[in-house]
Order: C-alpha cells, then structure tokens, then sequence
C-alpha cells in the first residue's frame, strides 16, 4: 500500500508498462523482498504490504479488474500501536481518476456494520 512519501514512484508504477521497460522496478528507486506467504514481490518502503491470492480476472462494460483474497498482511512497525496497524500513521494515498490527483487517507470517519 503506497503513502503520501511515495507519490512519485507508486505513479511511476501506474504509468509505466513492465511489458515495455525490462528493468521498471529497479527504475522506480524502491527495492523489494520476497513475500511471505504468496509468490510475489513486497516493496520494502511501503507501509503496509496485502499479500492476495489470485481468484479471477473480470472484463466486461463496466472495465476490467482483478479479484484476489487477501491471504497475509504485513506492516512496518512505525504504523503500529499496540500490535495493530494504526491508519492514521500509514499515510496511505488513493488515486482520484476524475481529477488526476492522489489523496491522502488518514482519518476514521465512522464505523462500518
């Protein structure tokens, strides 16, 4: 999950095709480690990595997307408070399509259920 200091390279990884620059993870600045539970790469700065396990692939009218199961989570100790992750700390960014920009999600605004 990409934070507000990691704007540029989580842009960078939406923009740029790895089917068209071999080396895009090693151009984004950031490294990686190998993830615990599933086959895949965990960015080492990110605050918060979701580890998912493939489910299905969706195209119809609406666009595409993909499905997965979170299958193991990780989080930096920095985001931590009494062994839970704290989201106010994480930073966290989502991308806003309309306007182009990146937001900040950093606050509880209700309860959910």
């Amino acid at each position: 999950m990409a934070d507000a200091a990691h704007i540029v390279e989580a842009d960078y990884f939406g923009v740029e095709s790895g089917n068209k620059v071999a080396d895009k993870f090693t151009r984004s600045g950031l490294t990686a480690s190998k993830a615990e539970t599933v086959d895949a790469p965990v960015i080492n700065e990110f605050p918060i990595c979701l580890e998912c396990r493939f489910i299905e692939y969706q195209n119809n009218e609406y666009g595409c997307g993909v499905i997965g199961k979170v299958v193991n989570v990780t989080a930096d100790e920095s985001v931590m408070v009494d062994g839970k992750i704290d989201m106010s700390k994480v930073n966290a960014i989502a991308f806003d399509p309309y306007t182009h920009g990146y937001y900040k999600v950093t606050k509880r605004v209700g309860e959910a259920f």
